[in-house]
């Protein structure tokens, strides 16, 4: 288990009281990172060392470049953590996949609970029958330096405890595969089912 403990917010500074910790099943080999820049600095070195052993220097340049817009963009999210293989994880925790988290709060105008309910309207449905969560995925075509992708996103929202429907915890899992696997593709069905299973597993800290 991991557990999310997101730095001092605003909100916690101005006095409102922290969101509740959570615990998170992860898939074996991963664990809980934050976004600063000593892990995306410390994750560099560690892809740089993998890649070196492979006997593919060539590659580092774009997974840098990659690894760089990712940390980039999950600070424009203020992410509260995300949630990869751990150093040292063995080859097949590499996965081409990535799950961040983050705080959702309400529109101007629109309530949280009013966004969940018309989210189910367009298609979003309880994760495993659990009424906690609602998830909803989307898919996308995107560019991987050259070569054509598929990008499935699957967004898991829950509410967080004590915050009277004003906040929710969101859970963004982002899998990448090649333009030429169909959505069916039996690796892209098992890592769906996979990361169901650990989402499922959250339990919020008393």
């Amino acid at each position: 288990m991991t557990d999310a403990n997101p730095p001092a917010s605003l909100r916690e500074e101005l006095g409102a009281p922290a969101d509740p910790e959570f615990e998170l099943e992860l898939p074996e080999g991963w664990a809980r990172h934050d976004v600063a820049a000593e892990t995306e600095q410390r994750m560099l070195q560690a892809a740089k060392r993998r890649l070196m052993e492979a006997h593919r220097p060539d590659l580092y340049a774009q997974l840098k470049a990659q690894l760089e817009e990712s940390f980039a963009a999950m600070r424009k999210l203020e992410a509260v953590a995300h949630f990869g293989p751990e150093p040292g994880a063995p080859d097949w925790a590499f996965l081409p996949a990535s799950l961040i988290a983050t705080i959702r709060t309400p529109q101007p105008d629109v309530s949280l609970q009013q966004e969940m309910a018309q989210r189910i309207r367009e298609g979003a449905t309880a994760l495993h029958d659990d009424k906690r969560f609602i998830r909803y995925e989307r898919e996308t075509d995107r560019m991987i330096g050259t070569d054509a992708a598929k990008q499935r996103t699957v967004v898991y929202l829950t509410p967080i405890p004590g915050s009277k429907q004003a906040r929710a915890l969101q859970l963004t899992l982002v899998i990448t595969r090649g333009a030429e696997f169909p959505a069916d593709d039996p690796a892209l069905v098992t890592m769906l089912r996979l990361f169901d299973a650990c989402v499922a597993t959250l339990r919020w800290a008393r």
